[in-house]
């Protein structure tokens, strides 16, 4: 396992065995269409030539601005794409981040670790 703080106050990246990324939002964080950017470029940066399945930890974000939902539906070297969180907030936000337009790869929305896990890597 590989860890990459690339934002403390925002963001920390792990890069598991088999290639996963797994990208943990800090609870609160309103993220902004300039810290999907960079986490979009850290993906991609991490991820080189290859895709490779993306967690994305969003328990507890504080929000997800216009700007950012139009960045995470540009297309990346994530090979699919699980979100990951714990309560209906998250849930509304990631409904409302699915919903900007078709999603580039597969995307789903988790609230149990273990089965977005195995479905992303299935």
């Amino acid at each position: 396992m590989d860890e990459h703080d690339d934002a403390p106050d925002s963001m920390a990246f792990v890069v598991e065995a088999d290639g996963l990324v797994r990208l943990s939002w800090r609870q609160g964080v309103a993220i902004s269409g300039e810290l999907a950017e960079r986490a979009m470029r850290r993906v991609d940066e991490l991820n080189g030539d290859t895709e490779h399945p993306l967690l994305v930890v969003m328990r507890g974000t504080g929000s997800l601005s216009r700007e950012a939902r139009m960045v995470f539906a540009r297309r990346c070297t994530a090979s699919r794409i699980a979100l990951l969180g714990s309560s209906a907030v998250d849930r509304v936000l990631a409904n409302f981040a699915l919903g900007v337009r078709s999603q580039p790869v597969p995307t789903r929305f988790f609230t149990d670790e273990d089965l977005a896990l195995g479905w992303l890597r299935g």
